[in-house]
């Protein structure tokens, strides 16, 4: 396993599913329910899709998909409750 990373190295898969800037968006692990901003999260880029985990409890909290373009986001265990920040 590669030497994880904080969450803004998927700043660019985010952008291009969401159309938005989302490493300011404020969300809840639904494993622990701690809150954190996708920055935070604890991400793995070496894995056959890039993992981000909760910085929390370290479960996976979502997982992208670069098999299409824009790439999916798979979000298993995270919910975004705030807008990112303009």
């Amino acid at each position: 396993m590669s030497e994880p990373v904080d969450g803004n190295a998927l700043a660019g898969d985010l952008r291009a599913s969401m159309q938005t800037e989302m490493t300011t968006a404020t969300g809840r692990c639904r494993h622990c329910g701690a809150e954190s901003v996708i920055a935070e999260l604890v991400v793995y880029l070496s894995a056959p899709s890039p993992v981000a985990r909760c910085p929390h409890c370290r479960d996976v909290v979502f997982v992208v998909h670069r098999f299409r373009e824009p790439p999916q986001i798979v979000w298993s265990g995270y919910e975004v409750e705030a807008p990112p920040a303009p």
